[in-house]
């Protein structure tokens, strides 16, 4: 089953002014923090209990866009995640819910 999320990074965010200054993209770490965050609580997991096996990042993500964040079960003790802006996807990872590393 797909699970789904909409995540908002407003322009205020105190990542953006040092990522990078006259032209913000949103950090690929706070995609992913935000995507464990959200896993975990929806999962009821402890946000320690996630990993990330592999990240790529495709697209720039802005201040104010919407990112609409997918995720499914993959096998056993794994998750996928695809981060789409307007439908494109502009990241995808792959996370272990084992709490041991892969």
């Amino acid at each position: 089953m797909v699970e789904e999320a909409l995540l908002t990074f407003p322009a205020d965010h105190p990542a953006f002014p040092g990522h990078f200054p006259g032209d913000p993209v949103v950090p690929g770490a706070l995609l992913l923090d935000r995507a464990l965050a959200l896993i975990s609580a929806t999962r009821g997991l402890s946000y320690e209990a996630l990993s990330v096996c592999q990240a790529k990042f495709l697209r720039p993500v802005r201040p104010g866009q919407d990112v609409t964040l997918r995720w499914q079960d993959s096998g056993p003790d794994r998750i996928d995640l695809r981060f789409l802006v307007a439908d494109h996807p502009v990241a995808v990872a792959t996370l272990s819910s084992g709490l041991l590393p892969p």
